[in-house]
């Protein structure tokens, strides 16, 4: 007698803890660790992961239900990820269940059924399961379940005569597509034969037939070689000497044809790096290098040499950016060296197309994943090299549970398989600049443009002057000049808005008013293209009011600048200009970030005019201007890592100009000239900022000098959300030490968030051995009582914003 430890898909306190259920004896040799079954689970059978295997229970046998249902015949969580999974769960203080469900595609928590496809031929198979598959290839698992047949089954999937493929119902399915199987010549002979002299069109296709006896072809193929239409087609198949069948497809997210490129010849400076790199990746040692290489300096060229000794190895790799818009390119560049040992995983993927690109990595398929966040789970079982490009960027914390950092996920797997995880960007956050400072990462510098361009010369505009001059448009005069000079000369310009939407709010003149979301403690954005008022948070939007709702004035005005309302400035300016807009609303449509690029590379525009999207990774030869129109907006947020976000900013858009043969210029407006986190960012000086900044952070007490933990409280009633705050506040400063300071309860920096009002508390400290506990007692106390009063607690144990 056998049990599973089965943690059961349910998000809840009690029953996050593997619970035992016995394993029938005829599904003894099928059930293994990884594996997902069904299970009953009070009233009703829910999905639950196969954990462990024991062959005794604490729990009297007959209080043991038996797993109702076996999903996977094959483990689709290697012992790797269910490690990973209870890391992930005490790192980030989640459910099992969620660390679990995080690492899988969508499809795989989706309604599916189970078919088992033939690989070999029939007579290889044991006897008993030749005649399900003598009439199809396919057969559903059911068939076997009923009959009896899932070990021999099993043993047929080792040997590898036959393979079990899930197919997705309701959100997204394997693609299949209609082929034509020839069958055998002599087949072929006997219905000529039958047919006499009659339907010349017919005897041609089968004359055909009989020099491509036994393939699988494509109708469309057929009508071409042969001159025939599909009826034809439909009567030869009749007759007996062919039929159609199902072929799997694997949908290709990537449709471009990309042509395929050689390694360049690396600079002294990246040999080094990729001198240091190899080495680790000979010894398989795990060593974290953070690639510190100014902007143009080559860094990707040494990521994909890097890749292609992890590849020689017979290991695999997984590269990470940041953001969607990022990924077209990088996987262009991932896809012209190693062509289809290429997987790409990002949220801008469909359903299936996610599925397929899991299932290529999962069966071995490809060496390589390129991907946002969460491919840093992509199910390799030989990684040899983790890579996080532009590893300073916020969207590399998930912010739902599980709220787990990528950089840290790389690194644990990293230790798993010891190999190297490589760290890359020009302007590394603090925290990771501070470790390479100390030795816990190895520092690894490019200080030079790989094909030893000069940095783009950099201006910065004070328009407080340009105000006093009387020039009250959002453009500089040099900004204008050196737009209208680019025009002239056919050069591209990128313009950089830190914003979204037309105008950021609408603001009554004569009382100030302006008008908020109902539901959150927000101002209302205006978009112009469908002259409405929206909520970036919640969604609400209404029509514009045409007076203010406090004093009934008609004085109501549209303030601050959006995308929008740029482009329509550049238009009255520049009629002339062809500008491409590339914001959250241009880019909804799948695909639409690589459309507009490759168009702007092509050169159908001469001013790409965006946010954040456009900040990064862009890597165009003719662009020679950048305009940044707004550096202020990052750096005067509520955060106190409003600097380095600008700095950081700034030094990635200056570095989108001059990056080949023509030289790049730079303008950044502003109204505060003289922030130091605007004046390095000229020159790209980034040790001298990280000096000052980390100054900042030691006299304030935050990160990297302390660590802090954001608990968040939230109720519909206000009283409720500060009453429940103040006693997280009290709870947490009675169980912790002294050396913890505990901050708060205050409201958070938006207060009220889908009509729940919001209060947190911050807690700083160095080392706290206690903290983990504590946190788990109060999330218990929250979980047992304070949920039932309407209370939501959340807990981030690394926040991004505070």
């Amino acid at each position: 007698m056998r049990f599973a430890q089965v943690i059961v898909d349910v998000s809840a306190y009690p029953v996050d803890r593997p619970f035992d259920y016995l394993i029938p004896e005829d599904w003894e040799e099928l059930i293994d660790i990884g594996c997902r079954v069904k299970v009953p689970f009070g009233p009703r059978n829910v999905l639950g992961f196969v954990v462990g295997i024991v062959a005794e229970s604490d729990v009297p046998v007959e209080k043991i239900k038996p797993i109702s249902e076996i999903l996977d015949l094959e483990s689709i969580l290697t012992e790797e990820m269910l490690s990973l999974a209870k890391w992930l769960k005490h790192q980030t203080i989640c459910y099992e269940i969620d660390a679990l469900q995080v690492m899988l595609p969508g499809a795989l928590r989706a309604k599916y059924e189970k078919y088992a496809v033939l690989l070999g031929e029939v007579p290889q198979l044991p006897q008993m399961l030749q005649p399900y598959f003598e009439k199809a290839k396919k057969v559903n698992l059911v068939q076997f379940e009923k009959a009896n047949l899932l070990k021999p089954l099993k043993r047929a999937v080792k040997e590898g005569l036959v393979n079990i493929e899930n197919e997705v119902k309701q959100k997204g399915q394997v693609k299949q597509v209609r082929k034509v199987q020839i069958y055998p010549r002599e087949q072929i002979e006997e219905v000529i034969e039958q047919m006499g002299k009659r339907a010349p069109k017919q005897l041609a296709l089968m004359e055909w037939m009989q020099d491509h006896a036994g393939a699988i072809v494509l109708p469309e193929q057929i009508y071409e070689a042969v001159q025939v239409t599909s009826s034809v087609l439909n009567s030869v198949i009749e007759k007996g000497a062919a039929a159609y069948i199902q072929e799997e497809v694997y949908r290709d997210p990537f449709t471009k044809e990309v042509v395929k490129t050689d390694f360049l010849q690396l600079t002294d400076e990246q040999d080094k790096a990729l001198k240091k790199i190899t080495e680790a990746i000979d010894e398989k040692r795990q060593e974290t290098f953070l690639l510190h290489g100014i902007t143009g300096s080559g860094k990707t060229e040494v990521y994909l040499q890097a890749i292609q000794r992890t590849i020689a190895d017979g290991k695999e790799a997984i590269v990470l950016v940041p953001e969607i818009s990022l990924t077209p390119q990088m996987t262009e560049r991932f896809k012209s060296r190693f062509g289809d040992e290429v997987a790409v995983m990002h949220s801008g993927l469909s359903v299936g197309e996610k599925y397929d690109e899991w299932r290529k990595v999962q069966q071995g398929k490809v060496k390589v994943v390129v991907g946002a966040r969460s491919a840093v789970f992509a199910p390799f079982k030989n990684l040899g090299l983790l890579i996080l490009d532009e590893e300073h960027e916020s969207t590399y914390k998930q912010e739902d549970s599980p709220r787990y950092h990528a950089r840290d996920v790389a690194i644990w797997r990293g230790n798993y398989y010891n190999c190297p995880v490589i760290l890359g960007s020009a302007t590394p956050a603090l925290e990771s600049f501070a470790r390479a400072k100390k030795g816990v990462y190895t520092l690894l510098t490019l200080s030079q443009r790989a094909k030893n361009q000069a940095l783009p010369t950099v201006q910065i505009i004070d328009m407080r002057e340009q105000l006093q001059a009387g020039n009250r448009s959002m453009f500089s005069e040099p900004l204008m000049e050196a737009l209208r000079d680019r025009l002239d000369k056919k050069e591209q310009t990128v313009l950089f808005l830190n914003r979204r939407g037309y105008s950021s709010f609408v603001l009554c003149r004569d009382c100030g008013t302006t008008v908020q979301c109902p539901n959150c403690d927000i101002s209302l954005t205006y978009h112009r293209y469908q002259e409405k008022l929206k909520c970036h948070y919640c969604g609400h939007d209404e029509y514009i009011p045409e007076t203010c709702p406090e004093c009934l004035s008609e004085n109501i005005r549209y303030f601050g600048t959006g995308t929008q309302k740029v482009e329509e400035e550049i238009h009255k300016l520049f009629p002339e200009a062809r500008v491409m807009r590339m914001d959250v609303d241009t880019t909804k449509q799948k695909g639409a970030h690589e459309k507009m690029l490759d168009a702007f590379g092509r050169g159908e525009a001469d001013i790409l005019l965006g946010t954040q999207m456009i900040a990064k990774g862009l890597d165009f030869p003719n662009i020679t201007l950048v305009g940044v129109l707004s550096a202020d907006t990052s750096l005067h947020l509520p955060d106190y890592r409003a600097a380095e976000k600008t700095f950081q900013l700034m030094t990635q858009v200056s570095g989108r100009a001059g990056r080949h043969n023509k030289l790049g210029e730079v303008y950044i407006q502003t109204y505060t000239p003289e922030h130091y986190a605007i004046q390095l960012s000229k020159d790209q000086h980034y040790t001298p900022f990280y000096e000052r900044e980390m100054h900042a952070r030691h006299i304030a007490g935050y990160p990297p000098y302390y660590y802090i933990a954001l608990i968040q409280v939230s109720h519909e009633d206000v009283m409720f959300a500060a009453e429940y705050a103040g006693r997280v506040a009290e709870y947490l400063r009675s169980n912790l030490s002294f050396n913890v300071s505990v901050i708060g309860p205050t409201t958070a920096s938006i207060a009220r968030l889908q009509n729940r009002y919001r209060y947190q508390c911050l807690i700083k400290y160095k080392v706290e051995p206690n903290l983990i506990p504590v946190l788990l007692q109060l999330i218990k106390l929250y979980r047992s009582e304070w949920i039932k009063k309407g209370i939501v607690l959340t807990v981030d144990l690394d926040p991004t914003m505070i």
